[in-house]
C-alpha cells in the first residue's frame, strides 16, 4: 500500500466533532509552544527542573536537526501538495514535507522526560506527553500535511534528540555538582 493510500484511508475517519479538536492540536505545535510550554513548567518547579532543561535543549536540538539540516535536503513535497483535491481542515503549510517537525518536537519533549532518568518526574506526566507524541503524529498524517514515513523520521529524529539533550543535561548537571562540592566552604 503506498503512503498517499493510508493517507486517503485516515481520511475516512473526519467527523465534524473530531475536525475542530484535531485541528486545535495539531496547531498548539505549530513553533513547538506545546513542548516549549512543557519545558518551561517543569522548570519552574525544582524538583522537576533538570528534566525541563532536558526538554526545553530536546526541542531545540529536533528543531535545528529537522528544519536546518533535514528538510532542505530533502525537500519532499507535502501530500496536500500532491493531492490539492483533498479538503483541508488546517492552513495548508508552507515548506517540505520530510520529515514532521511537529512529531519531532513531540518525541523531543517525550523522550527528554523518558531518558533524563528523573526520578522526580512523575510516571503519569511521562505516559501523558508519549501519548500526547503519538497523537501530534496522528495528527499530521489526519491534517494530510505529512506521510506515514514523514512522520515516523520525525519520531526517529525526535527520540534521538530527546536521548542528546537528556544525556548534555545529565552530564552538565554532574559536572555543576561536582564544581559545587569541590568548592571550599565560604
Amino acid at each position: 500500500m503506498n503512503e498517499l493510500a493510508i493517507l486517503d484511508a485516515i481520511q475516512t475517519w473526519h467527523t465534524p466533532w473530531l475536525d475542530p479538536i484535531v485541528a486545535v492540536f495539531t496547531s498548539t505545535s505549530n513553533l513547538g509552544e506545546l513542548w516549549l510550554a512543557l519545558g518551561l513548567a517543569l522548570l519552574c518547579i525544582r524538583r522537576t527542573r533538570k528534566a525541563g532543561v532536558a526538554v526545553l535543549a530536546a526541542v531545540v536540538i529536533g528543531a535545528v536537526a529537522t528544519n536546518l539540516a533535514i528538510k532542505p535536503l530533502f525537500m519532499r513535497p507535502r501530500p496536500c501538495d500532491v493531492n490539492p483535491l483533498v479538503t483541508m481542515i488546517i492552513p495548508r503549510p508552507d515548506g517540505s514535507s520530510f520529515p514532521s517537525g511537529h512529531t519531532t518536537a513531540a518525541f523531543s519533549a517525550a523522550a527528554a522526560l523518558w531518558f533524563s532518568r528523573n526520578p522526580k518526574a512523575p510516571a503519569g506526566l511521562i505516559a501523558g506527553v508519549t501519548v500526547a507524541a503519538v497523537l501530534m503524529g496522528l495528527s499530521r498524517m489526519y491534517c494530510y500535511v505529512h506521510y506515514p514515513t514523514d512522520v515516523l523520521a520525525g519520531a526517529i529524529v525526535g527520540t534521538l534528540a530527546g536521548l542528546a539533550a537528556a544525556r548534555l543535561v545529565d552530564w552538565a548537571w554532574k559536572r555543576r555538582r561536582a564544581g559545587r562540592d569541590a568548592a571550599p566552604p565560604a
